[in-house]
């Protein structure tokens, strides 16, 4: 091993012959010292090469070896230093460690005692170089990311301000096309031939499946934007009112809802009644062609807490798509059998990851599908 890598010491002593007699000892161990009788020469050096450790003697004519200690610190901030001293001078010992060093060793010394020192004090040295650098490292990568999100952050603002314009955009066209689509039938559709009608027809669907979509994008890039309101609700309650809501716009049918004991949960009201609002819309309308439409909102207890579902005994899917299930655009299911945007199901895992929950869902082709999610407390998500 080379000797500068066990470590180069700095060793100054004004007693010449005890010095060199000291660096001789010190560089059969091992070591690279380099001696000094002139605590002036030995700071000169200093500031030439690079020492890991200062031995120095503690009383000296030109400068003592606190003076010296000090003046070392400052050219070399890193280095560690130990003092020596005799029996008549510690006290003045410990006040070179109170200004910096971090031992001192009793003269006459033997090898055995000082051996082990200046090896605990290289160790010392050496983590706190590594602390130094871990800390720098952690600095500069605080920097980064303060960086990367100050770019994310203006990013998302212009996301944010180019999804305004685009919606706005995109649904002036649209009113128009239904709106003259509108005045057309309204004035002249008694002379309209019956597939002229239905080509008309097909066109305002289209036109109010284009509004739904956008409607649903600008709600998906918005919940990155929008700060959770985290507070305890109660789910059943609302669950109960978004069911209610449901029944309302599809008043022509008779669907039986179980809702189960749910208690009560922390997240934000607003974004949790949107999972519900998606999940329970859903189950309505997969639901549609059962002869005996049946949903249950549910919860089990469960070691990462409760576990909600939302289950249905409606149209189903193969499992081997499920992947695919909570993709943008996904759908599993064609437009002409059960309308949808494929959005929905983006926005209800958006939600609950912003809340440090997750969602999976089972399900069967034809015997319907159960949707699972956890909200867990905001101490247990952050």
């Amino acid at each position: 091993m080379n000797a500068a890598s066990i470590g180069r010491l700095l060793v100054v002593d004004d007693e010449a012959t005890q010095m060199k007699a000291l660096c001789d000892v010190l560089t059969l161990e091992g070591y690279c010292p380099t001696g000094f009788s002139s605590a002036t020469r030995a700071l000169e050096t200093l500031g030439q090469q690079q020492f890991d450790l200062l031995l120095t003697d503690l009383k000296m004519p030109e400068m003592d070896g606190i003076s010296l200690l000090s003046e070392a610190r400052k050219i070399s901030p890193d280095i560690v230093a130990i003092v020596m001293t005799g029996h008549a001078a510690i006290d003045t010992a410990v006040k070179a460690m109170q200004a910096g060093a971090l031992d001192y060793i009793v003269k006459p010394f033997k090898l055995n005692v000082i051996l082990p020192v200046i090896n605990r004090a290289l160790s010392v040295r050496k983590l706190h170089l590594e602390n130094k650098r871990l800390q720098q490292s952690v600095l500069e990568r605080t920097r980064e990311l303060e960086t990367a999100n100050r770019q994310l952050e203006l990013v998302n603002r212009e996301l944010e301000s180019f999804s305004y314009s685009v919606s706005h955009d995109l649904r002036a066209p649209l009113r128009t096309v239904q709106g003259f689509c509108q005045i057309f039938m309204e004035d002249y559709g008694a002379a309209v031939p019956p597939e002229g009608l239905k080509t008309l027809e097909h066109v305002i669907s289209g036109s109010r499946r284009m509004g739904q979509l956008i409607d649903d994008i600008l709600a998906l890039s918005q919940l990155g934007r929008k700060p959770l309101r985290r507070r305890s609700m109660c789910l059943s309650e609302l669950t109960q009112r978004v069911v209610a809501e449901l029944r309302a716009r599809d008043s022509g049918r008779a669907v039986e809802v179980r809702i189960g004991d749910l208690g009560y949960c922390d997240g934000d009201v607003s974004l949790i009644e949107q999972v519900l609002v998606n999940l329970l819309s859903n189950a309505f309308k997969f639901t549609a062609r059962s002869a005996s439409a049946v949903i249950e909102v549910d919860c089990t207890p469960s070691e990462e807490g409760p576990v909600y579902c939302v289950r249905d005994n409606g149209a189903g899917f193969d499992m081997k798509y499920v992947d695919k299930l909570f993709g943008l655009f996904q759908r599993l299911h064609p437009a002409s059998e059960f309308e949808g945007t494929g959005v929905g199901l983006s926005i209800v895992r958006r939600i609950i990851q912003r809340h440090g929950g997750r969602i999976w869902a089972q399900s069967e082709p034809g015997k319907g599908a159960t949707f699972y999610f956890t909200i867990p407390a905001a101490a247990a998500a952050a």
